[in-house]
């Protein structure tokens, strides 16, 4: 039996349908909060302190180095988009003067610098450089103001933070001129005592420290227990060292004891620079304390003492070896042919530059003429790799690091280039040369070779240079052959038909 169900029930119930119905077409949905997936974190990167000049360098002194770079952490919440950085520099007022930096996407309204960074990828970073500081005059060491900055990205909360800004001590001077040793051993040790000068009327009152770098074919093994370094064993290539000396104004000084270095094996060269600061700030990167006795300064003479930056240029033993590679102009008269001529490069040392790379001279033999040297470049090229000679009989010069020789420069193997030359005329015994040089080449006795002539004479003298002419005249003779052939045979069938007959 079926349950009656209440008129007034019914009603109410289908009020509530449609209430609901009614409810959802005309209630927009309430979003889900928001989170914070896209939002990423900036880190810039700016120094806590910052030495500007040195006091004693005033209004001369320019410093573009300042930068700010901003890195985005790493994370899954994409690019930090449209990144800026605002720099205030009003508080240098008095301690230095600010102009446009190198940064081409910079600002400059007043004593605040705009920049944009754009969009920078999520684990990455950007940098610029806003300004550049420009010195004052009568300011003293210690001089100080602070900047201010601040970094956003639609993205991303602000950052702002300080940069205490300072007036460096007085400049420190080296030697103006490079000090050049011949003739290091591999394995061997030499020494060099550094110097410097404190030309400016002020004392250095925070002391004074010593950089040292040792490049290319150099490693540092002297280990004085004041100095610290970037490896403990003897391959050493920097180091820092701190005295307590407060250097005095006008006045020179030298280490108490030179500074020991040892060529590598296998290398031609080696540089060891060193600097002097009146600021001492040990680098991060070299913790390794020396464990031998302490350096100190001792008083020297002020001679050429005006440079910024000592140079100790060391050239070793070693040596690279070069022989020319030769062939023979082989052909004959009036033809072109291609000769590869070049260099062996024996070692055992390997040149660093192209400065060093060295050169081949050639000089063709007589009755030949070189019509081009081409070469490629880049999908491109021209037709002399060498230099020309000015006037007929002297040397095309070959210098194995220009671009011309790109393609076919091989250090430590052999190097070859094409020499296009025409054969003008026998002349029995001719022979050109070929000579090798580069400044490591010890060993002379083998950088000198002959190019031999072996030309034989034209084909068909008149009509050498006419391939036209030559088919043609082989032409007709070959016709001639076949008609005097066609006139014998008919010649001898009309005979024998006549004796036939008869």
């Amino acid at each position: 039996m079926l349950r009656r169900v209440p008129i007034t029930r019914r009603l109410s119930a289908l009020t509530a349908c449609l209430v609901a119905v009614l409810a959802s077409v005309a209630t927009p949905a309430i979003p889900a909060a928001a989170d914070d997936s896209g939002r990423v974190s900036l880190r810039p990167e700016v120094p806590a302190a910052f030495r500007m000049y040195n006091a004693d360098e005033g209004a001369k002194a320019a410093n573009g180095d300042f930068g700010v770079p901003v890195d985005v952490e790493r994370s899954d919440a994409g690019p930090a988009r449209n990144v800026r950085v605002t720099v205030d520099t009003s508080g240098l007022a008095g301690v230095a003067r600010v102009s446009r930096g190198s940064g081409g996407n910079c600002t400059q309204d007043g004593p605040v610098f705009t920049c944009v960074y754009g969009d920078v990828q999520n684990g990455d970073g950007e940098s610029n450089n806003p300004f550049t500081l420009n010195g004052v005059d009568g300011v003293e060491p210690g001089d100080s103001g602070t900047l201010t900055y601040t970094v956003v990205a639609d993205n991303a909360a602000p950052v702002t933070g300080t940069t205490r800004m300072t007036v460096g001590g007085p400049s420190l001077h080296t030697p103006a001129d490079e000090e050049s040793v011949k003739a290091v051993a591999p394995g061997t040790s030499r020494k060099t005592t550094p110097r410097f000068a404190n030309h400016s009327r002020f004392t250095a009152e925070k002391g004074v420290s010593l950089r040292i770098s040792a490049d290319d074919g150099l490693l540092l093994t002297s280990r004085p227990d004041n100095c610290y370094f970037d490896t403990s064993a003897t391959s050493a290539t920097s180091a820092w060292c701190e005295f307590s000396t407060k250097a005095a104004p006008h006045t020179a000084y030298r280490t108490s004891a030179p500074v020991r270095y040892t060529a590598v094996a296998g290398k031609l060269l080696g540089t060891l620079s060193y600097t002097w600061s009146s600021d001492p700030e040990r680098p991060a990167e070299l913790s390794v304390r020396g464990t031998e006795p302490p350096l100190t300064l001792t008083r020297a003479p002020d001679r050429g003492l005006t440079g910024g930056t000592g140079y100790v240029k060391a050239t070793t033993t070693v040596q690279v070896d070069y022989q020319p590679v030769t062939a023979t102009v082989r052909g004959r008269v009036g033809r072109t042919v291609t000769v590869q001529l070049g260099v062996r490069d024996n070692g055992p040392g390997r040149p660093l530059s192209a400065e060093t790379l060295g050169r081949f001279e050639v000089i063709p033999p007589e009755g030949t003429t070189v019509t081009s040297i081409p070469y490629t470049f880049e999908d491109d090229g021209g037709d002399w790799a060498c230099t020309r000679p000015k006037k007929r009989g002297g040397a095309f010069v070959c210098e194995i690091g220009y671009d011309g020789f790109s393609e076919v420069r091989h250090e430590g193997g052999t190097t070859v280039i094409g020499f296009r030359i025409r054969i003008d005329r026998q002349v029995p015994g001719a022979k050109g040369t070929i000579r090798t040089s580069n400044p490591f080449d010890r060993t002379p006795g083998n950088d000198q070779a002959v190019i031999p002539l072996a030309a034989s004479p034209a084909l068909l003298p008149q009509l050498a240079h006419d391939s036209r002419a030559i088919w043609t005249a082989g032409s007709a003779a070959g016709i001639a052959v076949l008609v005097t052939l066609a006139i014998v045979r008919r010649r001898r069938r009309d005979s024998a038909t006549a004796a036939a007959n008869s």
